[in-house]
């Protein structure tokens, strides 16, 4: 089960409402993809020949130490992307860090009644874009 293609969907309709580019942001964070979801959107960009670039993160990765923990895929998309956005890039754009943040949570739509019925269990991202510019 991954959200990456959730992630990916929205971005990609995000930078083509907007008319802006990944460049055009100092960071862009999805919710908790872990390292092969994060693999995932960054290589479905690659096949449209967008660079994500270094600013592409995402909240598992930057909450958990790959090192030092067994984390596998990551853990819980909303709880890393909460955790992360208030206690890290906010403080972050309050100390002049990064000026516009495209913050992309995603999660799962978990259901009971699906997941018994064999059904596959959709992602889903919401995009934000935050700016600490007048």
């Amino acid at each position: 089960m991954t959200s990456s293609p959730a992630a990916y969907d929205t971005l990609a309709a995000f930078f083509r409402d907007t008319g802006t580019k990944p460049k055009d942001f100092d960071l862009i964070v999805t919710g908790d993809l872990g390292e092969l979801g994060h693999a995932i959107v960054r290589d479905f960009f690659s096949r449209d020949g967008v660079d994500l670039g270094e600013n592409f993160q995402d909240c598992g990765l930057l909450l958990y130490d790959r090192q030092a923990q067994d984390m596998h895929a990551g853990a819980s998309g909303c709880g890393c992307s909460a955790s992360v956005l208030n206690g890290y890039l906010l403080s972050g754009m309050r100390s002049g860090k990064w000026k516009r943040i495209l913050f992309a949570p995603t999660g799962a739509l978990l259901s009971p009644t699906s997941s018994f019925q064999g059904e596959s269990i959709p992602g889903i991202c919401h995009v934000v874009c935050l700016s600490a510019e007048k």
